[in-house]
């Protein structure tokens, strides 16, 4: 824990950080409010958490819903535990059934797999939790029935999707209620969620997995020639889990295990603490150079190796690759120019929601929850407002790669909920990166720049980023100087700059002082940082 951040603001920012004995930081301010507003009423970050990822679903339905996946790391005070709310594909998927696909469709029923947002938020109720589970629900309900504003963002994202889903009869007429998508700052109701939020609360998500609710997915599957059954949604179980973990000079990185992509993070910390990255200028072009050649080899081990974990055991496993002796031999090939990795590709995308809290108990949450693709797989269950993810598109149609579509199995992951401790696993820091493939290397920026160089989580966010992308290029984010793109052009790399905000993801992080903590938010997204 530190107080002793460099307080400076070098890079455009228009936000500030916040500091409190009590925090929540979320992308998207009215969900901040109902998590903060847990811990007033007497709960816990915990509490916290799940207020604000159940208003999520509702007042940012273009990232995430309750037909989502959900991951968390918890910091309960004494021991650090990880969570996997990621759920299975269909039993009944086989190879062949994708057989007339070039590669896994994104949108339609053959892009749903479980969703296990619902089983997380009862889990981590069940396990850590001191409200009552009803009560958590309490402020999506009242925006779901009564409405809420659009975000300007959101808005953006709800437009898009809206001509994308113009063939979907049940997504138009819930998120197109007036024949068009919502403009921002427009109120807008969603009461058929507002049913279900209620179901879910009133049974504990049992109505989600084995009741009503489980039924009317299951006829909307049956009838649009599906393979989810009740059975698939019956069987699902969330994973408690040991974090896997790297150590980087005086700090130590958790991740959740496999089949989400955090391990890549671990991989190019690993490699880069046998460099001399650390004593580099921050944002110089050699800094830029030496992370995104370690982030490049580590892409290209996530694209080729992270699947199940059950999977992954007859291929390369988690500890082969995480082996210091090839981490080091991987470091010392990095060199002054680029190295041509031959690129592979994996379905990404930009949208998430993250969030974290801590407490005046020192409890610390790290939360991620997603539909991956936007709204997901355009699939809206008739008269609940449920939108079903679409992570089945995580898999690959590769014959006998770890990650290969099969049934009852774990897609690739893109979502990942950071956390930081010391050497003696003391917890210093959430944090997380939403945006798809910008996650595990957004990790390894903020890692760097608040270890390495002291900057403040505020300013670690309003940084601009670097970003590898999926065929191994790299794109600059506007803020760096354009001498930079130049240098690394002359290194080898192929380079661009790019004002897209939504490439380069958007980071929530709370750091531990010695008597409270500092939370901050990025102005990419809509959210905020708020406490007490």
């Amino acid at each position: 824990m530190s107080n002793s951040f460099d307080w400076r603001f070098p890079y455009e920012s228009r936000r500030a950080p916040v500091l409190a004995r009590n925090v929540v930081t979320t992308s998207q301010p009215l969900a901040s409010q109902a998590g903060l507003q847990m811990i007033q009423d007497g709960g816990n970050a915990v509490d916290a958490i799940l207020a604000a990822a159940i208003t999520l679903t509702v007042v940012e339905p273009c990232n995430n819903g309750v037909g989502s996946d959900a991951f968390a790391q918890i910091f309960d005070g004494e021991r650090l535990r990880g969570y996997t709310g990621s759920g299975r594909s269909p039993k009944a998927w086989h190879p062949s059934r994708f057989a007339n696909y070039d590669e896994m469709p994104r949108h339609g029923w053959d892009s749903v797999t479980v969703p296990g947002a619902v089983r997380t938020w009862v889990d981590l109720h069940e396990r850590h939790g001191s409200l009552p589970f009803s009560k958590l629900f309490e402020s999506a309900i009242q925006y779901a029935r009564d409405g809420f504003h659009i975000g300007h963002k959101t808005a953006e994202i709800w437009q898009a999707s809206a001509e994308m889903f113009r063939g979907f009869g049940a997504f138009q007429r819930h998120f197109c209620s007036a024949g068009r998508a919502p403009q921002a700052g427009e109120l807008y109701r969603r009461p058929e969620l507002a049913d279900t939020l209620e179901a879910i609360a009133d049974s504990q998500g049992e109505s989600f997995y084995r009741g009503d609710l489980a039924q009317a997915i299951v006829k909307q599957s049956d009838t649009e020639r599906g393979c989810l059954t009740c059975e698939d949604l019956a069987d699902h179980t969330g994973l408690w889990q040991e974090p896997l973990s790297m150590d980087y000079h005086n700090v130590r990185l958790h991740e959740i295990p496999p089949s989400g992509q955090g391990l890549a993070a671990l991989l190019a910390l690993g490699m880069l603490r046998h460099t001399h990255a650390a004593t580099l200028p921050v944002d110089s072009a050699e800094w830029v150079h030496m992370q995104v050649e370690s982030m490049k080899i580590a892409i290209r081990a996530a694209f080729d190796h992270i699947a199940d974990m059950d999977a992954m055991k007859s291929h390369t496993t988690v500890e082969e690759l995480l082996d210091d002796t090839s981490l080091r031999h991987a470091a010392q090939t990095i060199g002054d120019r680029v190295a041509h990795i031959p690129p592979r590709e994996l379905p990404t995308s930009s949208d998430t929601v993250y969030l974290a809290a801590a407490d005046a108990s020192g409890m610390m949450v790290s939360y991620i929850q997603s539909n991956y693709m936007g709204f997901g797989s355009g699939i809206v269950i008739d008269g609940t407002g449920i939108a079903m993810q679409n992570r089945g598109a995580g898999f690959v149609l590769t014959p006998n790669h770890p990650n290969q579509v099969a049934g009852a199995k774990r897609p690739y992951h893109t979502i990942i909920p950071g956390f930081i401790t010391d050497l003696d696993n003391r917890p210093l820091a959430v944090f997380g990166v939403m945006g798809g493939h910008m996650q595990h290397q957004g990790h390894v920026q903020m890692v760097s720049r608040i270890y390495d160089y002291g900057q403040n989580p505020q300013a670690a966010s309003d940084a601009p980023r670097w970003h590898v992308t999926p065929d191994f290029e790299v794109v600059l984010e506007s803020g760096y100087e354009p001498a930079i793109e130049a240098k690394l052009r002359s290194r080898g790399h192929a380079v661009a700059m790019s004002a897209n905000q939504n490439l380069f993801g958007g980071a929530q992080l709370i750091c531990r002082m010695q008597d409270g903590y500092c939370a901050a938010s990025d102005h990419r997204k809509e959210g905020c940082a708020l406490g007490f």
